[in-house]
């Protein structure tokens, strides 16, 4: 167990939208998390999810930086939004359900308006995704 809050707490996503398991590690600059795979029958098709989810992993991931963060400022957690992904690659069709995936993002830049570029990475035994995806989150006022 880490000390790490739940994802519940810091992506503000909910029931069978919350991909994510468990934040398993955090700096300045990057966040890893964990993903099993679903059988939930939201994506899933015969045992299988399609490899064009991990980006969906990866923007949770990126969810999880920036609740942390605001959690940490003492803010309260706020919507994101991806605005794109770039030179996506991935050596899968499919993940198998039940499959364990970590998942990681590395920031690369972020501006003071909100919008920021990270380098993502889905992992697993026999997974291997890149991506570079760009989100904003809007200021409190933005809603």
């Amino acid at each position: 167990m880490n000390d790490f809050p739940a994802v519940e707490k810091l992506v503000p996503h909910a029931g069978p939208m919350l991909l994510l398991g468990q934040l398993l590690e955090s700096g300045e600059d990057y966040v890893v998390c964990e993903v099993i795979v679903r059988a939930d029958g939201l994506f899933d098709a015969a045992g299988r999810v399609p490899a064009w989810l991990g980006i969906e992993y990866m923007a949770q991931t990126i969810a999880a930086f920036a609740g942390l963060q605001a959690l940490e400022r003492g803010e309260p957690v706020r919507a994101g939004y991806l605005l794109g992904s770039r030179r996506f690659e991935t050596n899968v069709p499919d993940f198998a359900c039940g499959e364990l995936l970590r998942v990681s993002a590395a920031r690369l830049v972020q501006g003071i308006s909100g919008a920021g570029a990270f380098e993502c990475r889905v992992e697993g035994e026999r997974v291997r995704q890149t991506a570079t995806l760009t989100a904003y989150q809007a200021a409190e006022t933005d809603h």
